[in-house]
């Protein structure tokens, strides 16, 4: 089977790579299986100074893996470099924390006279090879996210990442050799996702981690609870972007086109539905329709484009049947809603930035994510209607509220179904904070103390003299 680099932009070929054999596949989860027995018994010096040199090469390689990751999927060049910059950051982040993150907890002494030990406490041990299957959408940052606390943790590492960024794989994994990391510490494993399952059912593999569509994490949440392992699921989002009468409409307009339209839109925590007061409706929607219909949507190895092509050709058949369905039901479209013209991009997977309103429960759109530049815009008359419009979703990621008065932020967060509110801002991670969903957005989390404990054994140690 030969797995290729597609440009985006242009529908080009630009190199095709033979994926592992059955014997390749057998030699690296061997060689993980092996690599774990030795570095789990590592010091957190030792794996905090190979993350840091990782994290050196990565600086030095930044403009290459940028415009490879743009090669492959499409992202603008700048957000390229920003995603790189990121991930450096994260590694020295937990590189730093690690140790702390994972310290020994040590119960009162009245719990543990109590319980009829001399002491107690709970030791994080790491549980061995992590499959991580991964997404083409943030190919660096969605890798790294997952392997910098997993390695610094005692853990190794298995990627299994989106066959259309088989580049960006490749230098991963050789990210970590060149870093110094003992032999199996991290791999990437050139496979489609038909062979998944049996990485997954291997009892060497330890655990896995899957970021990516509601499919693909129901078929491995289904083999991991068959076999009895730890998984952790990132997976859709259509998150709500609420705002409310006394919010700063200028700045929540601006805001707003960019967790829009970042990636290209293509992003699991992407503000996707716009959830405004019918005070500020009006004039929300005008300018928010007009900063849409200004993007420039070109080839993204153009420092001046603001909107790349979508990654893949079927990704914008399914963005353009989600638009379709909504206007032949009677969805307004403000601005876009269709390709954008001109030879330049006719080869290309773009579609315009586009802006509905007039949604109804009766069209796809309203329950299915929009992975593109499309935004849904719905007007409520108050808080209340605001989270039920917000909750009437099977995803929760997270969301975003635009208001001043504390009262409003109490309800929403007391109230909206998702993994984070943003108060004022748009979604993002950072490492010292906890990341995920509920409902069909996924489960655990990642980053932050809690995404380092997820694949670790929290043993109880109980003593008497």
């Amino acid at each position: 089977m030969a797995i290729a680099t597609v440009n985006p932009a242009t529908g080009e070929t630009l190199r095709t790579y033979e994926a592992h054999g059955p014997d390749e596949v057998e030699r690296r989860i061997a060689a993980a299986h092996e690599a774990f027995r030795h570095w789990r018994t590592t010091s957190f010096a030792e794996r905090a100074r190979l993350l840091r040199a990782a994290a050196g090469l990565l600086d030095e390689d930044t403009e290459d893996i940028a415009r490879t990751m743009t090669l492959e999927m499409g992202k603008p060049l700048t957000a390229a470099r920003a995603e790189a910059g990121k991930c450096a950051k994260a590694m020295r982040w937990y590189a730093k924390h690690a140790e702390e993150l994972l310290a020994d907890e040590h119960p009162a002494e009245s719990d543990v006279r109590d319980s009829g030990a001399d002491r107690a406490r709970v030791h994080y041990r790491p549980l061995g090879p992590v499959l991580a299957v991964m997404p083409w959408n943030f190919p660096l940052w969605q890798v790294i996210r997952f392997a910098a606390p997993a390695l610094m943790a005692g853990n190794t590492g298995l990627l299994k990442h989106a066959s259309n960024v088989p580049r960006t794989a490749l230098y991963l994994g050789d990210l970590f050799r060149r870093a110094g990391y003992p032999d199996g510490c991290f791999q990437t494993l050139l496979i489609g996702s038909a062979e998944v399952e049996a990485v997954l059912r291997d009892p060497r593999v330890a655990a896995a981690t899957l970021t990516g569509s509601e499919p693909a994490g129901r078929a491995v949440a289904s083999v991991a609870g068959d076999v009895v392992k730890k998984t952790v699921l990132e997976l859709g989002g259509s998150d709500p972007y609420i705002v409310m009468p006394s919010a700063d409409v200028v700045r929540a307009v601006k805001t707003a086109v960019t967790a829009r339209v970042q990636n290209n839109g293509q992003s699991c925590i992407a503000a996707k539905r716009f959830i405004v007061h019918e005070d500020v409706y009006e004039d929300f929607t005008e300018r928010f329709t007009a900063a849409m219909n200004a993007l420039t949507v070109g080839d993204p190895l153009d420092e001046s484009t603001d909107v790349g092509p979508l990654a893949t050709e079927k990704g914008r058949a399914d963005l353009e049947e989600l638009v379709d369905d909504a206007v032949r039901k009677g969805a307004h479209v403000l601005c876009g809603g269709a390709r954008p013209d001109g030879p330049a991009l006719a080869g290309g997977w773009y579609y315009r930035p586009t802006v509905l309103t007039g949604i109804t429960p009766a069209m796809r759109i309203h329950r299915e994510e929009a992975f593109g530049p499309v935004a849904t815009v719905y007007p409520v008359r108050d808080a209340e209607e605001a989270v039920a419009v917000a909750n009437d979703s099977p995803f929760g990621l997270s969301s975003n509220v635009w208001t001043r008065r504390d009262e409003d932020v109490d309800l929403f967060v007391r109230d909206l179904q998702a993994g984070g509110v943003f108060v004022n801002g748009m979604t993002a991670s950072h490492p010292a904070l906890p990341f995920g969903g509920v409902k069909r957005s996924g489960y655990g989390r990642e980053l932050s103390g809690h995404g380092i404990k997820e694949f670790c054994n929290a043993t109880t140690v109980w003593q008497r003299a």
